[in-house]
């Protein structure tokens, strides 16, 4: 199940090694099933776009295809995948002499938790907050804090107390008629921007609106990522939130109807 590739060909230690200390790449993620994924075109937008940000170069989307497909190929047509942009030259090399690599892993596929969560706020804003970056250490210890704390994740608050996302999952709130997505500096999820589009085809309302934490009674809350479109948050901080049956099956309901393509 569990298959790494680097440009297209199997990788070993070697390929490998020089990874171990390398920050500077970012990647996109996705649920493949029956060798089909949902939303591959804004996979490859992602990807497109965040190595012209950081590399002032993109990988060929047909290059990325075939990587990709040569991974289920080897793993099965049931998995999680993890498709990884960076430079061989390093970290510390003019971008103009910059080889962009592939990287391609396949693991078993994911199991969401059922939820519903409940969210410590942690105060933070990510660097390049548009771009899916490898590593973020400051993620990492807002899950940690917040599990100290009691609490199942970490939501982040911006400099003017805003809420912007959760830990690795986007945010979204439900006041029975409209869809409200924070507003603010966040990395906008593949899920997220799916989902979009399909309750825009549903013709749902949405709509953009700073929140702080106290300003969320009375909605519901749901958290998504690549592995699930929705899953209930029933408090931030010490704000109780009541979860919505009709929010969740909103957001699969949107979810399912986006098809599923093979990359």
């Amino acid at each position: 199940m569990t298959n790494i590739s680097l440009n297209g060909q199997p990788a070993g230690a070697a390929e490998l090694s020089p990874l171990a200390f390398a920050g500077y790449a970012h990647f996109t993620a996705m649920q493949i099933r029956d060798g089909r994924t949902k939303a591959l075109d804004l996979h490859l937008q992602r990807l497109r776009a965040a190595s012209e940000q950081m590399f002032g170069d993109s990988v060929a989307d047909d290059t990325i295809l075939g990587y990709a497909g040569k991974a289920i190929e080897a793993s099965g047509p049931d998995l999680s995948m993890t498709i990884t942009v960076f430079t061989s030259s390093g970290e510390f090399v003019p971008r103009s002499e910059s080889r962009l690599n592939v990287l391609v892993r396949t693991a078993p596929p994911a199991t969401p938790p059922n939820g519903p969560l409940r969210l410590y706020p942690y105060a933070h804003e990510r660097f390049l907050a548009e771009v899916k970056l490898v590593g973020e250490t400051a993620k990492t210890v807002a899950i940690q804090t917040a599990v100290s704390a009691g609490f199942d994740d970490a939501v982040f608050i911006d400099r003017s107390g805003a809420l912007t996302e959760a830990s690795i999952w986007n945010l979204a709130f439900y006041d029975g008629r409209s869809v409200i997505w924070p507003q603010g500096r966040l990395l906008e999820g593949v899920t997220q921007k799916t989902i979009q589009r399909q309750l825009a085809e549903l013709g749902v309302d949405q709509r953009t609106q700073r929140l702080e934490p106290a300003e969320t009674t009375g909605l519901a809350a749901a958290v998504m990522n690549s592995w699930t479109p929705g899953v209930a948050v029933t408090a931030i901080s010490d704000v109780a939130l009541e979860p919505s049956a009709e929010f969740g099956a909103l957001l699969h309901e949107a979810w399912n109807n986006e098809p599923a393509v093979k990359p």
